[in-house]
């Protein structure tokens, strides 16, 4: 039988409704077990950041847990969730705040850090509301605050809403933020305090990790992919949705069991996106057999970054869909880093062209170089983000590339 983490992603309810579910069980014993136990648990059961990189989550808690110079030390939670087809933090603060918050408590308590800063992205408006009422309530309960749940710790959780760039949802650009600076992007730590920065999903997680124990998380997925995952499934399918499965699911049986499958029927497929825009797109022929976890989707050339598919079916110009990405790269770039900046644009200059076929075969070899230029040297992933999605069109797709530029030739040669 399959066990659900999140329990309640599509009905909105409260305290009440919270406690039916289990949250908020036993929460004080988790607590009392203190430090070394929650780390220890976290640890056993692999769970990896789900925001996208996949660091070792129990290492990452782990590294803040030194001995206190006197600063304080702050959880700060990463609700920016602006990756283009992703939408699961989302779901889980919309439907399910308390799941979050009574994560921000169990992964605060293994830090030792006397406070949580929930950065949400500001268009986040129902959700921001629906986190604050139940952060409210939690106070009410005296589930968090001073001696939360009996336990003799204090802690306080804290919502900050975002101005609205994409690049926020990057750590350090995130944490700038908070402090109320300009969205660029460098070392730095929240108010001059050790901090660690998580994703809202992976704090979510944590307390039916302990409550279950790290051995049953583990015992879901394959080694080094553990554990249950929220994929969204989003584009030519005839189902879209936010669902909770398995780690290594194979790509195709999740599109087909929770999707309703592709429009038009499997072999109708021409592409999807793993991981959210940034991750690069898998033909047809990879997606038949590739899983959906981290180091099967490495494997095939992508990622599985926030897990989010964007399925493409063939009635789509797989060219202007990657150039419509570009453009949203290219309107998100801060311009601190220049291999970005001006990489990007041109890049996104490029991309037009090739839709049209308004462009030389020896330019698909140049926008491959600029991709390699900008990937890998800029400060934060945004560079990466942009660079990639160029990259799997190509390695998948030129020969439709050059089609298109020889169709263009041949048209404006009749006109001529």
């Amino acid at each position: 039988t399959h066990t659900h983490t999140y329990t309640n992603i599509y009905i909105h309810t409260h305290t009440n409704g919270a406690l039916r579910r289990g949250d908020w069980y036993k929460t004080k014993e988790i607590l009392d077990k203190g430090v070394d136990w929650i780390l220890n648990e976290i640890k056993v059961s692999g769970l990896r950041g789900r925001g996208g990189a996949g660091f070792p989550t129990g290492m990452k808690w782990g590294f803040m847990n030194k001995p206190s110079d006197g600063r304080p030390k702050y959880l700060v939670v990463n609700a920016d969730e602006g990756e283009p087809g992703t939408c699961k933090d989302r779901e889980i603060m919309r439907n399910d705040p308390h799941k979050l918050i009574e994560g921000c408590l169990v992964a605060g308590r293994a830090m030792g850090a006397r406070a949580a800063y929930i950065y949400i992205r500001g268009e986040f408006y129902n959700e921001s509301s629906n986190l604050q009422v139940a952060i409210n309530e939690a106070y009410a309960a005296g589930l968090i605050g001073r001696n939360a749940c009996g336990s003799g710790y204090d802690f306080a959780v804290f919502v900050m809403r975002g101005a609205g760039a994409y690049i926020c949802g990057e750590e350090t650009a995130l944490i700038e933020s908070i402090e109320g600076k300009r969205k660029t992007s460098s070392e730095a730590r929240v108010f001059g305090c050790p901090t660690t920065v998580a994703n809202v999903e992976t704090v979510a997680v944590a307390p039916t990790i302990c409550r279950r124990g790290g051995m049953w998380f583990l015992s879901f997925g394959r080694e080094r992919n553990s554990g249950t995952k929220l994929f969204n499934i989003s584009g030519h399918i005839n189902n879209p949705c936010t669902v909770e499965e398995e780690m290594s699911i194979p790509l195709k049986e999740l599109i087909e069991r929770h999707a309703g499958g592709v429009r038009g029927g499997w072999d109708n497929l021409l592409c999807v996106i793993p991981g959210g825009s940034s991750t690069p797109l898998i033909p047809h022929h990879v997606c038949d057999t590739v899983l959906m976890d981290f180091d099967a989707l490495i494997q095939a050339q992508t990622g599985l970054g926030t897990a989010a598919l964007i399925v493409m079916d063939k009635s789509t110009d797989v060219i202007r869909a990657i150039a419509r990405l570009m453009e949203f790269y290219k309107h998100e770039s801060c311009g601190q880093c220049t291999p970005c900046r001006e990489g990007v644009d041109w890049m996104n200059k490029m991309m037009w062209r090739f839709v049209k076929g308004d462009a030389q075969s020896a330019e698909i070899d140049m926008i491959w170089e600029t991709s390699k230029q900008i990937e890998g040297h800029t400060i934060c992933a945004l560079g990466d983000g942009a660079a990639w999605p160029v990259q799997g069109l190509i390695r998948h797709f030129r020969p439709l590339m050059e089609n298109r530029i020889a169709d263009f030739k041949q048209k404006q040669q009749a006109h001529a």
